[in-house]
């Protein structure tokens, strides 16, 4: 399901809005933010990019080498140049479509593939990244979703909504090597670098943490906030960040305690972290991109930073100091059925948008 549906936050926006001419004024203001905005921080809108097309949309992964941006929406990954918002291509052909990693493990190899988690055909489909040609489908899980390259172990990582498992796969045979089972339903997952991978198991508010090596499940911690989405973290610190409605949750990779819980925006769905500059962010469905200082005592929130309605997914480019969030505009919500009581709103076709954010 695309991740502007995926929580009760949208529902919620749109069960206050109770006729049409009411909702397009709302979505056709910059922001729709509920959060109090602090003063001005680091960050401002650099630019927007409009790529059109219709559906919804999911994850979104940067790679600062290759200056790319690869977005998925609907059943095809938009592949976008970072720098200009031009557009490089597609792979198409997938059925629905959630997240992409890259495979940037040093081999000879190495930053020829991508693998995209094909939710709807239960598949991780292997695309060669410099022609954007389909090479392979490995069958996963019931509905992979979040996905991720795990460096020290050379393997990707399919995580498994539905059957609430995740898939490994080695990317030198391309094959499955291992099926964990998980404790519930996993969201976004984060690696060290070191051979552990974490993920938040949204139903249960926990976070996992797994061996990759092993390939076993090492613990499980609670996450410090209600049904975690977006995660992120500072392999060096020990530190991950998880993100709920309103709240970043700051857990020991360790030790599994939560550090703090600085207030971020409204219906969040990414986090990314800048080694560089010790900052975690949070994109947020409300319309804002929240910044919080890392290396501060009590890790405060710095900013609230507008962005645009339903922005809240998010990719980084740690190169550029560059964040990427997505959204479009919204119809009308149609009128509720028996068979349908929480109709959702439909994307207008045309208006997915990229929006840039920088120093």
């Amino acid at each position: 399901m695309p991740r502007f549906a995926r929580t009760g936050f949208l529902r919620r926006i749109f069960a206050k809005i109770t006729f049409a001419a009411a909702f397009a004024a709302a979505v056709a203001a910059p922001a729709l933010v509920s959060t109090p905005l602090l003063a001005q921080g680091p960050y401002k809108v650099l630019a927007k990019w409009n790529l059109g097309g219709e559906g919804g949309w999911d994850y979104l992964t940067a790679d600062p080498g290759a200056h790319r941006l690869y977005i998925t929406h609907g059943t095809r990954v938009e592949v976008v140049d970072s720098q200009t918002g031009k557009s490089i291509g597609a792979i198409t052909g997938l059925q629905g479509i959630h997240g992409v990693a890259l495979d940037d493990s040093g081999r000879d190899d190495a930053g020829r593939y991508g693998y995209i988690s094909d939710g709807k055909a239960n598949a991780v489909v292997v695309f060669d990244r410099s022609t954007l040609s389909k090479v392979a489908a490995i069958p996963a899980g019931n509905g992979p979703d979040g996905i991720l390259f795990e460096p020290a172990t050379k393997t990707v990582w399919a995580f498994n909504g539905h059957s609430r498992n995740v898939t490994v796969i080695d990317t030198a045979t391309q094959k499955v090597v291992a099926t964990i089972p998980l404790p519930g339903k996993p969201e976004f997952p984060a690696a060290d670098g070191k051979g552990n991978v974490y993920d938040n198991i949204e139903d249960k508010s926990e976070i996992v943490r797994l061996d990759a090596r092993a390939k076993t499940l090492t613990a499980t911690w609670p996450a410090g906030c209600e049904g975690p989405s977006g995660l992120a973290i500072d392999a060096k610190e020990g530190h991950l960040f998880a993100v709920c409605d309103k709240t970043m949750s700051v857990v020991d990779t360790k030790t599994g305690k939560v550090l703090a819980t600085p207030a971020i925006g409204d219906g969040p769905d990414a986090a990314r972290f800048s080694a560089k500059h010790r900052l975690a962010f949070a994109s947020c469905g409300e319309g804002v991109l929240a910044v919080v200082n890392t290396a501060a005592p009590g890790f405060p929130t710095i900013e609230m930073l507008p962005t645009q309605s339903g922005a809240r997914t998010m990719a980084y480019d740690p190169m550029t100091d560059r964040a990427y969030v997505v959204t479009a505009q919204f119809g009308p919500r149609p009128a509720a059925t028996a068979q349908n009581p929480r109709p959702r709103p439909s994307v207008l076709p045309g208006s997915f948008t990229v929006i840039v954010v920088g120093r």
